[in-house]
């Protein structure tokens, strides 16, 4: 990670651990905004100094008050600001103007509610910039780091509860939404030491939030909820330090837009919509996306045991037949490996019960709970097939009374003759039965099926950790983007000039041009309208294969003016291009430019239903071939250029190339560089040609 970024997420320390703390606009009411923050920290015992600033009132909630910021004994390293919107951005120049390093504004009104309060907010920026001041906010809920006793936060959550010790840091766009994921976690007796909700994010984001967890020793997972992200860069440099930290990032994105205007006539910007880009982005740096709370929790939790997979592969043990299938089905929807179990011990398991099910799920049936011994026996034969995850499901029985002091230690023994497999329990006990089993360093579920989907996860997220670093993108020669939009031609020798290969063709005039160069480049031949104007000339019927002879292309050329003239009548028709017919399997490629993550690039099934198809894999640029070529194999398409039913192989090192260079045209071409369409690309057994080119540029 950068230096620059580093010290920008260490920048929020003064908001997060700070020796003292202001409150303007400070109550004695511990109720109100300005009172609770008060109230919850003299509960729990903050260390540091607590100084109101009330020009109303001499005392608060038992503290001295101060009238106003200069009459503070000292200078405190973070501010809660509950003024009144009006006096807000006055209180935050305040600050700057006195040297403070922190402000948490929690009132709201500024860009939530339309021009004047965003234009406010930007100046409420601006000043915390010049200062050096990191601002969170305006308009959250503030955050909490319960281990010091600091709660600059007006919830009423804690009503129910403080936050539990634990390991799980929480970063949430969403006031609201954050502590709703603290409550929930608190309600399962997950422990959540540190929340911060970003609202507004003027300055500080959810991005430095995660950055500064990242480089917290008291935080080992990290549970993030976003609604979108303001500097790709940034979440980039923060996601890194997590990965680089072996700290998982658990996150809920929510929220959809669409690219842009700008770049609407590609077929790959209305494909990668921005969702799609996140998604890309935070697949590439092993975030775990969860679709719901209670997912959310599921992963974070089983991430606290710190064990991570690299080539995951599940062990099932089970006193349920009807458990087993429903575990085997859950992992097969969630891409685990459940390989059978060794022959030998599948024979030792039969010897001490006949009718048992060994190969995996090992089904030791309900009889091995007459004999405890048997089921150290099954415990240890299962974790021996060399499974890194061990999923047990004894549902009710792990929790009977009758049973469980015994099974206990088992369990305990086994654990610590294997530190390091994951083991997961799934049982229905009481709590303290259960936090028995968690202390032995045992995962618990109830429901074996969000065990699975926990354990899928924390393999991927094992995977990205173990993954080594990809190759460089490769280097492109020089070139320059032209002044002025590009037909096909002209895009397709730009493409020729960074080393993407495309159709051998001629741009032609008049008939007995095109019948020319039909005859040097060989039959049979595709004729295109060339047309600055048209993106998509097949929209028109504006492109013909499959023309085999000298009377075709006289036809095909005057057919082709006639479709332009009636279909497209105010476009500049540059020509006719006559283009070598090639064969193969149908791709896409592309790039677009996403507002936030910069450009990305995209390869799919192709053709004219591309759109439709919908088997699209994106990365954001640059990257190497072999970047490239995962991205290829995970298409659902691939199996066509694999070889599918007798077809030749496609020559996939040309194909990986061809999106590797791309990736490098994206990132090195700069802003004015909109989209590309490469649509369709051939791929066959010989060569990855681009037959189609569209590229679009900023004005």
């Amino acid at each position: 990670m950068e230096a620059s970024f580093a010290g920008r997420f260490a920048g929020l320390t003064p908001l997060l651990r700070p020796r003292s703390v202001a409150v303007l606009g400070a109550s004695a009411d511990r109720l109100r905004i300005g009172g609770r923050p008060i109230a919850y920290m003299l509960d729990r015992g903050f260390g540091g100094a607590i100084l109101p600033v009330n020009p109303n009132r001499s005392e608060i909630q038992g503290l001295r008050c101060y009238a106003s910021l200069v009459e503070l004994p000292e200078r405190p390293d973070v501010a809660i600001v509950a003024v009144a919107a009006e006096r807000a951005v006055a209180a935050v120049e305040e600050l700057a103007a006195a040297g403070v390093r922190g402000a948490i504004v929690l009132t709201a009104g500024f860009a939530e509610t339309g021009a004047e309060g965003a234009a406010a907010q930007t100046r409420m920026r601006e000043v915390a910039r010049a200062s050096g001041m990191r601002l969170l906010g305006p308009n959250c809920l503030g955050l909490f780091n319960a281990p010091i006793g600091y709660f600059p936060i007006f919830s009423a959550s804690f009503e129910g509860g403080w936050p539990l010790p634990g390991r799980i840091g929480i970063a949430s766009q969403s006031g609201a939404f954050g502590t709703h994921l603290f409550v929930v976690a608190r309600d399962r007796g997950i422990g959540t030491p540190v929340c911060i909700t970003t609202g507004n994010e003027a300055d500080v984001t959810i991005a430095d939030a995660i950055g500064w967890m990242a480089q917290d020793e008291g935080i080992d997972v990290i549970a993030a909820y976003a609604e979108g992200f303001r500097d790709g860069d940034v979440l980039r440099a923060a996601l890194a330090a997590a990965k680089e930290a072996r700290k998982p990032v658990v996150m809920m994105k929510v929220g959809r837009s669409a690219l842009g205007q700008a770049a609407a006539s590609s077929h790959t910007a209305a494909i990668a919509a921005d969702d799609r880009v996140a998604e890309a982005v935070l697949a590439e740096y092993g975030v775990a996306r969860a679709a719901s709370t209670e997912e959310l929790l599921d992963i974070a939790y089983l991430a606290t045991r710190r064990l991570y997979p690299a080539a995951s592969t599940l062990g099932v043990l089970t006193v349920s037949g009807g458990g087993g299938v429903l575990i085997a089905d859950a992992a097969e929807a969630n891409g685990i490996a459940m390989p059978p179990m060794p022959a030998a011990a599948q024979a030792r398991l039969r010897a001490l019960i006949p009718f048992c099910a060994p190969a995996n799920p090992v089904d030791c049936t309900a009889q091995v709970f007459n004999d405890l011994a048997t089921v150290g026996t099954f415990l240890e034969e299962t974790v021996a097939g060399g499974y890194t995850t061990l999923l047990i499901f004894f549902s009710q029985v792990g929790g009977a009374p009758s049973i469980a002091p015994r099974l206990h230690d088992h369990l305990a023994a086994l654990r610590a003759r294997h530190p390091d497999v994951l083991m997961v329990l799934s049982i229905l006990a009481p709590s303290p039965l259960v936090a028995q089993y968690e202390a032995l360093g045992y995962a618990v579920f109830a429901d074996p099926t969000r065990a699975v989907v926990a354990i899928g996860a924390v393999g991927r997220i094992g995977a990205a950790f173990a993954a080594p670093p990809p190759a460089p993108a490769p280097a492109l020669p020089a070139f320059a983007l032209p002044a002025e939009h590009l037909s096909e031609p002209a895009a397709k020798q730009l493409l020729r000039r960074v080393g993407i290969a495309v159709s051998a063709e001629e741009v032609c005039q008049t008939e007995a041009q095109a019948e020319a160069a039909a005859r040097q480049i060989g039959w049979p031949v595709v004729m295109k309208i060339v047309s600055p104007d048209i993106a998509h000339k097949s929209e028109i019927g504006g492109v013909v294969t499959g023309i085999t002879s000298p009377g075709d292309v006289v036809r095909t050329h005057a057919l082709l003016l006639e479709r332009a003239a009636a279909r497209a009548p105010h476009a500049r028709i540059d020509g006719i291009l006559v283009a070598r017919h090639h064969s193969g399997v149908e791709l896409i490629m592309g790039l677009a430019r996403d507002p936030v993550f910069g450009p990305v690039a995209m390869v799919g099934a192709g053709g004219i239903f591309a759109e439709i198809m919908d088997d699209v894999a994106l990365r954001s640029c640059p990257f190497g071939a072999d970047t490239a070529q995962a991205m290829i194999r995970s298409l659902r398409c691939f199996a066509l250029l694999n070889g599918a039913r007798g077809r030749e192989r496609a020559d996939l090192g040309a194909l990986a190339m061809m999106l590797a260079r791309l990736s490098a045209l994206g990132a090195a071409a700069g802003p004015r560089l909109l989209a590309v369409d490469l649509n369709p690309v051939i791929a066959s057994a010989d060569e990855a040609v681009a037959v189609d080119a569209v590229i679009v540029l900023r004005e």
